[in-house]
């Protein structure tokens, strides 16, 4: 439940201005409004379950963005039962003008997800959670460089290489130009995983791996409340922890506290001796992941 100091969990993405969010739970568009990355923008809500406190705050949200006189529609994806939710709670938001697209995921795991007009790969994983739930991973890839020389040597006029750079082939008397023959190896991306609410699975680490961020449920931070957790499907700071290690993930901010637990500070030595670079995350933590140089 919010508590006067803490919203309700949910994570938004920001690549070349573009948005995604994880989760919308109440308080979610203040926190948008208090980081003033604007509305208009936000190409992607993605839901990990249909609990209250995941998806109540979506009228409100979507209301807001309606102000921005949008037009392209707004792409939603969910564990089954997506269309039938979003249109339910849009009972109260009847303004809304602009297309809502649904992609209602099958429950098992899914390879990679593209929405047109975005950079964003989108992976979504089942776990074990009081009902059907997903943890999701988002991926900005990296093109390999563009080779000048190898660009003079395939003797194709200047004007063609722009299609090559982005991806596509060109035919040119009588012979076709790919764009392997002039951008190198793809370099490496940005990586964000994302899971909550869920107990540790052996398929987690797998999924995560490599991530730069992972941004985990850590229900209870005291490792007498594990049982407690588990009964309800969740974890402690100690099993979060594992699941970064494992993975071999950058860093690891926790979330989705127990309202019974105020202070998430108060434990966090549980999760960083399994697992050093974890944070225990605050209303709008926020931080910026750049592209390696290279």
């Amino acid at each position: 439940m919010p508590l006067p100091h803490r919203h309700l969990t949910s994570l938004l993405l920001r690549l070349n201005g573009r948005m995604l969010l994880i989760d919308c739970g109440e308080g979610t568009q203040v926190t948008m409004k208090q980081q003033g990355w604007g509305f208009k923008h936000l190409d992607v809500i993605c839901f990990t379950h249909y609990h209250a406190d995941h998806v109540a705050g979506l009228p409100g949200l979507l209301l807001t963005v309606n102000t921005t006189e949008r037009e392209e529609p707004l792409t939603f994806i969910g564990p089954p039962g997506l269309s039938h939710v979003v249109k339910s709670l849009c009972v109260i938001a009847p303004e809304i003008n602009f297309p809502l697209n649904f992609i209602e995921l099958p429950y098992k795991q899914v390879g990679e997800i593209t929405i047109p007009g975005t950079e964003y790969i989108i992976g979504a994983l089942p776990v074990e959670h009081a009902g059907q739930c997903f943890a999701y991973r988002v991926e900005a890839r990296r093109k390999g460089k563009f080779d000048l020389e190898r660009a003079k040597e395939i003797e194709l006029p200047k004007q063609y290489w722009g299609h090559l750079q982005r991806g596509e082939a060109v035919e040119f008397e009588g012979r076709t130009y790919t764009p392997d023959m002039v951008m190198g190896d793809e370099r490496k991306g940005i990586m964000i995983s994302y899971c909550t609410d869920a107990r540790p699975s052996k398929a987690l680490p797998k999924f995560i791996k490599g991530s730069d961020l992972f941004v985990c449920e850590g229900l209870y931070g005291d490792e007498e409340k594990q049982p407690k957790a588990a009964s309800h499907k969740h974890m402690v700071y100690s099993e979060a922890a594992g699941l970064a290690r494992d993975g071999k993930v950058g860093k690891l901010w926790l979330t989705h506290y127990s309202p019974a637990m105020l202070n998430p500070m108060e434990h966090i030595d549980n999760a960083r001796r399994v697992f050093k670079n974890t944070t225990a995350g605050w209303d709008r933590l926020c931080d910026t992941i750049l592209f390696e140089e290279s």
